[in-house]
């Protein structure tokens, strides 16, 4: 086990001593070597949970050993009582009980972390025994330790016993005890809170009470508290708690009791003492205005945190007590000015987003009552909320430039995170106050723009923006009668930085659907738009701007189209955002006539295919590589919004000029003239996934997007796509397989070349799963995918009547997909009756199907996935039942299957369970549940109880 004092190999039993423990922890606290710490840690970890740990942990324990191998006697205690509690007689409780309380009285002096872990230890044996074994264990142990003697102090003891009272609730809330003693533990120790409560307020209110004793207390409410103690129970102390918030000492103590005190869910019960509790909340406000005055954001966040916790968790029931309604609105005056506190969030202060729930949560409340008490509150809070907006785009306002400018990226980062969550409670906002809000910020806006004699920032102008923006990006705001007058001042506005420029873009995005209901307005936005495309700094803003706005307008676009795309065309090399903007050109150049569709094309996509063809001709090489999949990528990109035939439906009024039929679709042609170039890349660079992928994803994109239009290149695409397939396998070709098979099975024309591609790629695939389907998840998963397709097409097939024979490949793919695919089981065992060639197969393979369900069940697959294989069994009973009766005593019958775990008499009782369930599936999926724990020998264990 052991050479030159260093753990080597797996121990036998007899290696786990005090000695080679001691030498293991030497060894994992100071070797250097990183392996030979990993090694001794696995091997404590096994020493840990051995037997032998109940003799070495108590000499580990012996005061002549340093801290850290009292920790792990300690912990090694705590793992055999919480973990392995079933081993212990029931003789050695007293006696394990005696032992604990002696030795944590040992270390009432000594190490706190050593002490800690004896008192999770302790208050893991009375979670263990009480109410039966140990009914009164709090009072004892308040007995205990306020005895004199043993050598410790008055003091130690009252600490000790302070952390084993904090801990009991902690360990509660951790352990691992089954369900129906967890509610009776809870019950029990809620009885005990009449013996701790009193304790706790004595120890609290002494003026003699050392300052560590009475933040030990307050740790040990907040404990207490999260047991759901009543409120009204643990009134008095939670009083006192806001005595105790002067005191630096025991601020955050004192914040996180009261704090958790009044979040319980069974607190709002108890409205006589919130009411109490709200002028001790209101006494703080001088507090709050002192630390902020001092930029002491520590006291200001934990007073804020107390009175979001009223006002969030208990606003319902305020608001109810009409007679105090002026308490209420100065609490909600309170929490407003917490959600103003100077400063920049995250920088200067971190308080305000404490406060954002809070109103949704007022919002909420007030809107969920009945219209006549509704309009009674409004008619207070419809005011506050008005000032709220007003707070928030105060709060949203980006810092001057060489401030901002010293910001981390994370202060940035956060701030943006900030805003958003700004932006949201905006949204939220306006369904309270609606049409005025809008209002409010155009005259505002109007002010500051057309203000000669005092300009104000360009801050104060981006954060109304922001406000506009956050409302139209997900309110209909196309009934408006201000968004007129903001797009004609939007273009007054002084645009000199990339804040405001970034939220014009956004803004203008936001009211793309405004601007196809209005399209004289383009005018006035859409050179602001283009103007910024050559900006690099903002090519985020104004390629998403432009995209919306020709996905929502491009009716409209035809006279700017020319403008749009030469301006495109220069941008698209220089943006990062190239892929969205060949995405917003898709868009546009689908309203345009065939001609012109076609004109621009060329025009658009000749530079990349020039450059393609000469990539084509080099070596390959990981440079030419990412060029080429980069313009591969943009031609996907084109290809996925570039789509006519929806010109009519979108038009509405018929303005979309008519689909020229006699021509090819635009797509379909530029296809076929690059198809003989793709082949040729294909060639070079077919043992190359992400190239394929890529080359793929444009014949991918295309028919989604064209769908049957997609027809002149079926034959052609299904051909290179068998030759890629049958040279190097690889998902991506499957999954344009699924794509064709999904939209050009049924049609007779293309059946031919869709049917020869499914046949060539599932041999393929069938001779790779020979040799072992493991090395190959990404096609196992993809193939799968593809045989669900085509079994769903099958049956729809079948059930239409349409008269097209099963082929020898398609049945294999079927009894395959029986095998493999759950979900595909489930949905064809039922028509196993009506569908002659699904019974065959059914017939055939169902036995191999069963004994792969319980190979799985036995061990074979993840415990998570038991419910689906419950599922099969349960549709074999159900349609097969005849069949599953001869397959079970057929298969359970060989030795050792599923699992050498299960007798043939568990066996036997299993197959009956499973017979006898033809109705109720959620019994199947607990006797599989049940059988799964069996055949991996974890039937009653705490893992699987945990599970």
């Amino acid at each position: 086990m052991e050479t030159s004092g260093r753990i080597t190999t797996t121990p036998d039993a007899h290696d786990f001593t005090v000695e080679n423990v001691e030498k293991a922890l030497h060894q994992l606290y100071y070797d250097p070597n990183i392996e030979n710490k990993n090694l001794a840690q696995k091997w404590l970890m096994q020493a840990q949970v051995s037997p032998q740990a109940w003799q070495f942990c108590w000499a580990l324990l012996c005061p002549d050993k340093v801290p850290e191998i009292q920790y792990f006697g300690a912990s090694a205690l705590h793992t055999k009582i919480s973990r392995y509690w079933s081993d212990i007689p029931s003789d050695q409780y007293e006696t394990l009980k005696t032992q604990l309380f002696s030795q944590i009285a040992c270390f009432s002096s000594g190490s706190k972390m050593v002490l800690t872990r004896l008192c999770v230890a302790l208050a893991s044996l009375a979670l263990n025994t009480m109410p039966e074994a140990w009914p009164g264990a709090v009072p004892e142990m308040v007995r205990v330790f306020q005895e004199e003697g043993g050598g410790v102090d008055g003091r130690a003891r009252c600490l000790a016993l302070l952390e084993l009272l904090t801990v009991l609730p902690e360990e509660f809330q951790t352990s691992r005890l089954p369900q129906y003693r967890k509610g009776q533990v809870r019950g029990a120790l809620g009885r005990e809170w009449g013996s701790v409560c009193p304790l706790l307020q004595q120890l609290l209110r002494r003026g003699d009470s050392p300052g560590a004793v009475k933040a030990r207390v307050l740790r040990c409410l907040s404990s207490w508290v999260l047991l759901d103690v009543p409120l009204s129970e643990s009134e008095g102390l939670v009083e006192d708690c806001f005595t105790a918030l002067p005191d630096p000492e025991l601020f955050d103590t004192a914040v996180e009791a009261i704090v958790n005190a009044i979040s319980q869910p069974d607190s709002q019960r108890y409205v006589n003492t919130l009411l109490k509790l709200v002028p001790q909340v209101l006494s703080l406000q001088e507090q709050l205005r002192e630390a902020i005055q001092n930029g002491d954001m520590e006291t200001s966040h934990g007073i804020c945190r107390i009175a979001v916790a009223l006002g969030e968790n208990h606003s319902r029931a305020l608001l109810e007590q009409v007679e105090h309604w002026q308490g209420f609105l100065a609490l909600v005056n309170m929490i407003m000015f917490c959600t103003g506190i100077p400063g920049h969030y995250p920088v200067n202060e971190t308080t305000s987003s404490l406060t954002l729930t809070f109103w949704y949560t007022l919002q909420d409340d007030i809107m969920s009552f009945d219209s006549e008490r509704q309009a009674v509150y409004l008619q207070v809070y419809r005011p506050v909320y008005f000032q709220l907006v007003d707070v928030l785009l105060h709060k949203a306002q980006f810092p001057s430039d060489q401030e901002y400018a010293s910001w981390s990226s994370d202060e940035k980062e956060q701030f943006r995170i900030y805003r958003v969550d700004i932006s949201d409670t905006l949204m939220y906002v306006y369904e309270m106050l609606g049409a005025e809000l809008l209002s409010n910020l155009y005259e505002k806006l109007g002010r500051i723009l057309t203000n000669t004699e005092q300009p104000s920032s360009w801050q104060h102008t981006e954060a109304l923006l922001y406000g506009f923006q956050s409302i139209a990006e997900t309110i209909d705001v196309n009934y408006s009668d201000v968004i007129p007058g903001l797009i004609g001042l939007i273009p007054r506005i002084s645009i000199n930085n990339i804040q405001l420029a970034d939220t014009v873009m956004f803004t203008i995005g936001a009211l793309a659907e405004w601007l196809a209901d209005h399209p004289v307005m383009l005018s006035s936005v859409l050179p602001l738009v283009l103007q910024a495309l050559g900006n690099p700094d903002l090519s985020v803003s104004s390629v998403s701007t432009l995209k919306k706005i020709c996905r929502e307008c491009k009716f409209d676009l035809p006279p700017y189209a020319t403008n749009i795309v030469a301006v495109s065309q220069v941008c698209v090399c220089a943006t990062s955002q190239c892929m969205w903007l060949m995405q917003a050109l898709g868009f546009l150049l689908s309203a345009l006539p065939v001609e012109e569709i076609l004109r621009n094309l060329h025009s658009l996509i000749t530079p990349y295919i020039q450059q393609l063809e000469k990539l084509a001709d080099e070596t390959p090489n990981p440079s030419n590589k990412l060029a080429i999949i980069h313009i591969l990528g943009l031609l996907s990109n084109l290809f996925t919004t570039l789509d006519i035939s929806k010109q009519e439906d979108e038009s509405g009024e018929g303005t979309a000029p008519p689909v020229k039929t006699a021509h090819a679709n635009s797509v379909v042609v530029v296809l076929q003239q690059v198809f003989a170039l793709i082949q040729t890349v294909l060639s070079k660079w077919l043992n190359d996934s992400q190239v394929v992928e890529a080359v793929c994803a444009i014949f991918e994109k295309s028919v989604r997007t064209l769908l049957h239009d997609f027809a002149p290149m079926v034959s052609q695409l299904s051909e290179m796509l068998g030759q890629m397939y049958s040279t190097i396998p690889q998902a991506s070709a499957l999954d344009l397989t699924r794509q064709m098979v999904h939209i050009f099975a049924s049609e007779t024309d293309n059946f031919p070349p869709i049917k020869a591609l499914f046949e060539l790629v599932t041999s393929v695939t069938l001779s790779i799963f020979q040799q072992g389907p493991r090395d190959h998840p990404d096609i196992v998963d993809s193939f799968m995918q593809l045989q669900a397709q085509v079994c769903f097409w099958f049956l729809i097939s079948f059930t239409l009547g349409f008269s097209i024979s099963l082929s020898v490949s398609l049945a294999v793919s079927l009894s395959l997909c029986l095998s493999l695919s759950l979900s595909c089981c489930t949905e064809l065992l039922p028509r196993c009756s009506d569908v002659p060639p699904v019974a065959r197969v059914v017939q055939e393979d169902g036995k191999l199907l069963l004994q792969a369900v319980l190979e799985a069940i036995g061990g074979g697959s993840s415990r998570s996935l038991m419910d689906q294989f419950a599922e099969v069994l349960f549709s074999l009973n159900k349609h097969c039942f005849p069949l599953l009766t001869v397959w079970l005593k057929e298969v359970l019958q060989t030795a050792g299957f599923p699992s050498t775990r299960v007798t043939t008499e568990q066996k036997d009782t299993f197959t009956q369970q499973i017979l006898r369930e033809r109705v109720n599936k959620r019994r199947v999926k607990d006797i599989v549940k049940e059988f799964t724990l069996v055949c991996r020998g974890l039937h009653g264990t705490e893992y699987a109880a945990e599970y």
